[in-house]
């Protein structure tokens, strides 16, 4: 059981950190160290993650997923009455009774490095528990119900462009200059992210735009998804005003942006100075993989990244982790996002050498000359 038990460790991460916060002062910093450590030395000395396991039970796989979805709920409706104005007393009173938790109390003891932690640690989750399986999910597109999950977890992050441009954009233009995801060689970073958010936004509306028409009907309509995803983000968003007040609102959107840019972030590690010839397939060449364990596990084998530009079909679970065209990361996917957010510089020191060797052994001719033009 314990290979069913590895995919619900981000939803147990989710449910620790809200009891860390309930424990007051000192304890989400405590988390955040804790966990980052966690993550970095445990993709490093973990055994490689390098088989695909048969499982006879895809409903608890698929619950595993599901299950992220409350949590998060959960923890968003906590964060946002800690970081708010004071919530009603029968919240007060309610976590008084079944918790023990003095809540006026907990929150006042708490430092301004807590509440950045809180803030950090609270973005990162969105990503894990929001972003990353409602990629999973939306790639299911004949699944009505995994669709409407899959949506609501990307609305956390105001992100309804993903489950549009990233599906019918990104999967067809990928390492293309016409695609807002693919990093060039030496790229900023923050630019990147800034400049490639924008852009999605620009490429959904246009798809859209364009099924729309397809379809005879008006783009301003209930038909729109791009709407009705902003619909579903603003929702939220009135609910984090009832229920936090002005501050608890603003921390949800700070919240929400911050993850926004760390999906670019992501999105400039799997394809970072890769380039692909226009009206050539996508190879297995033109994303970069990790077998790192934990982040394997925490970004729902996303990690398998080449054979998920191969079939969209296949669940995560189902994913191939070896493929000999596949170029390998030489950290895990979350080491690499912390290398690149705080040092930019080493990040691409060490990419440069994992690039030559991509140009000399992966890349055809035309992709060799372009990629340093």
């Amino acid at each position: 059981m314990l290979k069913y038990f590895k995919h619900y460790i981000p939803s147990i991460t989710g449910i620790l950190f809200i009891i860390f916060v309930l424990m007051g002062q000192n304890y989400p910093t405590f988390f955040v160290i804790a966990w980052s450590l966690f993550l970095i030395i445990g993709d490093h000395v973990l055994p490689r993650d390098k088989e695909i396991q048969q499982f006879s039970y895809p409903a608890i796989l698929n619950f595993s997923i599901y299950i992220n979805l409350p949590v998060l709920i959960c923890l968003i409706f906590l964060v946002v009455t800690v970081l708010g104005n004071i919530p009603p007393d029968w919240y007060i009173e309610g976590l008084y009774s079944m918790f023990n938790v003095d809540f006026i109390q907990i929150v006042d003891s708490f430092t301004l490095v807590d509440k950045i932690s809180i803030i950090f640690q609270t973005t990162l989750l969105i990503g894990i528990l929001g972003t990353v399986p409602g990629h999973e999910l939306t790639h299911r597109k004949q699944n009505k119900i995994d669709m409407l999950i899959g949506n609501w977890m990307l609305a956390f992050s105001w992100d309804c462009t993903f489950a549009i441009e990233h599906v019918y954009g990104h999967h067809k233009d990928v390492c293309l200059d016409e695609d807002p995801a693919s990093a060039k060689r030496g790229a900023n970073i923050y630019l990147f992210t800034i400049r490639a958010s924008i852009e999605e936004q620009i490429s959904g509306w246009k798809l859209e735009s364009d099924r729309l028409k397809r379809r005879n009907r008006n783009i301003l309509s209930i038909h729109n998804r791009m709407l009705i995803g902003y619909s579903r983000s603003l929702t939220i968003t009135v609910l984090a005003f009832i229920i936090g007040g002005l501050f608890g609102m603003l921390s949800f959107l700070l919240c929400a942006f911050i993850t926004k840019l760390l999906l670019e972030a992501i999105n400039y590690v799997e394809h970072y100075g890769l380039v692909r010839e226009k009206g050539k397939p996508v190879g297995m060449r033109h994303s970069w993989n990790s077998n790192h364990l934990l982040s394997s596990i925490y970004l729902c084998n996303v990690t398998r990244h080449s054979d998920h530009h191969r079939s969209t079909k296949l669940n995560f679970w189902e994913l191939s982790p070896t493929h000999k065209d596949a170029p390998l990361l030489p950290h895990g996917y979350l080491s690499m996002l912390y290398l690149l957010l705080l040092t930019p510089f080493l990040y691409k020191k060490i990419m440069a050498k994992e690039l030559v060797d991509w140009d000399q052994k992966r890349a055809t001719e035309y992709e060799r000359n372009y990629a340093w033009q």
